[in-house]
């Protein structure tokens, strides 16, 4: 078991307040991926699962066990929380061989040699890379030296693997092979996994969960999916996604059969089961509406619940289509797969389902009606 959760984390720097506050639970196998912009807490709260920093206030268990306590000003060691670290920078030793960097653990821990043979041997197998054995960091890639420092943080199958964006100094190509080799050792595995990242094709690729931060604050924690299509509030929706989500704003009014929403989109009704519980108590108030690109699509010839626009500029990138479309006074993105042609100023239809729109409050930020998920 390799649960960890954490009961109202505080941490400062001098007066800087980081973390607010933060109630996150892990469960055992998960892969929890911390995503936010730069600055938000989400590295920190890593630091502070891995003992690297204390935070003032706050309780943290590792399999119901306290690791922190500040109350009682209890700190375990990081040496006795039974976990390793990948970091964005690889830490190789440069003067000691792939063999030995990956087996350096194992000799502190005084395991026998041919134990270590064995483990070293299979934690560089499982990274692709067991014919680098005898070279030095030196020697290698990037995305090599990268995989030996992940082979190095697996070697001893530690119950829990915190990883601090561990891709971002690799190519774009090396960061989609990465993705998939961590993918597959979380499945193989089964380790508990806490991944730090900025970027959110990582998260939404990888993880389980992903827990969203905003300024110390964890905004959401959902699976990838949910978050994607659920966003809880107007600022969450617009980091996620890319090409970013359209926003329209619109008029809400309340009726018996659910909410009347009029827009540049159209006039569309929404039952009430698919209602948060965040809905505003006015029966008439200002809404914007979110639809992702992918979720309209373009007709040439007029149709039913087709809304009329017309075609600003089209980027074809050859496996998808960006069109930028004008409606209203709205300016919308639309995501079409393959190739597509359409001519500037060309009149053109939008259609979407309305099953697949969010609607937020323009007051307050939250989501009000949610999708229903794919």
């Amino acid at each position: 078991m390799s649960n960890i959760e954490l009961t109202n984390v505080d941490k400062y720097y001098d007066k800087n307040h980081v973390l607010k506050n933060l109630n996150l639970s892990i469960a055992d196998g998960e892969f929890m991926t911390l995503l936010g912009p730069s600055g938000c807490g989400k590295t920190t709260t890593l630091r502070v699962v891995a003992g690297l920093e204390k935070p003032q206030n706050g309780i943290i268990t590792m399999d119901g066990k306290e690791v922190v306590n500040t109350k009682n000003l209890f700190f375990e060691d990081p040496g006795k929380r039974g976990l390793d670290l990948v970091f964005q920078s690889y830490a190789l030793w440069p003067h000691m061989t792939v063999f030995d960097n990956v087996a350096f653990g194992l000799k502190v821990k005084k395991e026998s040699r041919e134990r270590t043979k064995t483990m070293v041997a299979g934690a560089l197998e499982r990274m692709q890379i067991g014919e680098f054995s005898g070279r030095y960091p030196s020697e290698l890639s990037g995305g090599q030296q990268q995989r030996v420092a992940i082979a190095r943080a697996i070697v001893s199958e530690p119950k829990v693997l915190l990883l601090d964006e561990p891709l971002s100094n690799l190519d774009a190509k090396l960061r989609v092979e990465m993705r998939t080799e961590i993918k597959r050792l979380h499945h193989d595995l089964g380790t508990t996994i806490l991944y730090v990242t900025h970027d959110q094709v990582e998260a939404l690729t990888m993880s389980t969960r992903i827990a969203l931060f905003f300024d110390g604050i964890l905004e959401q924690v959902a699976p990838p999916m949910e978050l994607y299509q659920n966003p809880v509030s107007f600022r969450a929706a617009d980091f996620i996604g890319n090409p970013r989500i359209n926003f329209v704003e619109g008029r809400a009014k309340k009726i018996n059969e659910g909410l009347q929403v009029n827009s540049d989109i159209g006039f569309q009704t929404f039952p009430g089961e698919l209602f948060t519980g965040d809905m505003p108590q006015e029966n008439e108030f200002d809404c914007i509406i979110g639809v992702r690109p992918e979720k309209l699509e373009i007709d040439t010839t007029a149709s039913e619940g087709g809304i009329p626009g017309v075609i600003y500029a089209t980027q074809p990138a050859g496996s998808e289509t960006t069109v930028h479309v004008t409606a209203g006074k709205s300016r919308l993105l639309v995501k079409e797969i393959g190739i597509k042609t359409y001519s500037s100023d060309e009149k053109i239809w939008i259609k979407t389902d309305i099953n697949k729109i969010i609607v937020f409050s323009k007051a307050s930020g939250r989501l009000i009606k949610k999708a229903i998920l794919d």
